[in-house]
């Protein structure tokens, strides 16, 4: 039996076209998933709304977290993250960065991840400043967690013996039951004042 070589090169190209559909397919629905699931209006009114039930979700869940809201020199609140994986991650989210207890503007949260990942979750995040200069840092634009940051789950009494480490706190809280630690290395943030 004869082996025809065209058919040969033609398989090879035919595979090789196939493939590489499958990595830009996956590429483009690992940029549209964070923005599937975080689905955030950017309405003002909602956003704010959304950002004090998170916080009394995290009250609730450990009453501790309580002194942390009332005497941190500031936190952001992303009451609506959202984080999903085919190979390459991503996460987004829009949050409310507070001053001594007041709304002062508008945050964004990015993240892209790298490694073996697939699927989904929503989650709520909140990083605490321990002081004026870690919240001026934040304002600045130049704020981003390290790659090696992670994030407390906010369980009850989770709180209680919780350092800051470089001048901030990182807890997480899945949305619908409990996220045992989250990776937040790599989350790169933005800000507009109200």
């Amino acid at each position: 039996m004869l082996f025809n070589i065209n058919e040969s090169k033609k398989f090879s190209y035919m595979k090789k076209l196939n493939v590489s559909r499958i990595t830009i397919l996956s590429l483009l629905l690992t940029m549209l998933i964070p923005a599937a699931i975080v689905a955030q209006d950017d309405d003002k009114s909602k956003l704010l709304n959304d950002a004090n039930n998170a916080r009394d979700e995290f009250i609730n869940t450990d009453a501790l977290m309580k002194n942390l809201f009332d005497n941190s020199a500031g936190y952001v609140i992303f009451p609506n993250v959202g984080k999903g994986a085919i190979g390459v991650g991503g996460a987004a989210g829009n949050g409310i960065l507070y001053e001594q207890g007041e709304a002062v503007g508008k945050a964004k949260m990015k993240q892209v991840t790298v490694g073996f990942q697939f699927g989904g979750q929503a989650y709520r995040e909140v990083i605490f400043f321990e002081n004026k200069d870690a919240v001026e840092q934040f304002k600045g634009g130049h704020f981003e967690l390290s790659a090696q940051a992670s994030a407390v789950a906010a369980t009850k009494g989770g709180s209680a013996d919780i350092k800051y480490r470089n001048g901030v706190l990182v807890f997480t809280q899945k949305k619908g039951g409990l996220m045992y630690e989250a990776s937040v290395g790599g989350q790169k943030f933005g800000y507009s004042a109200f």
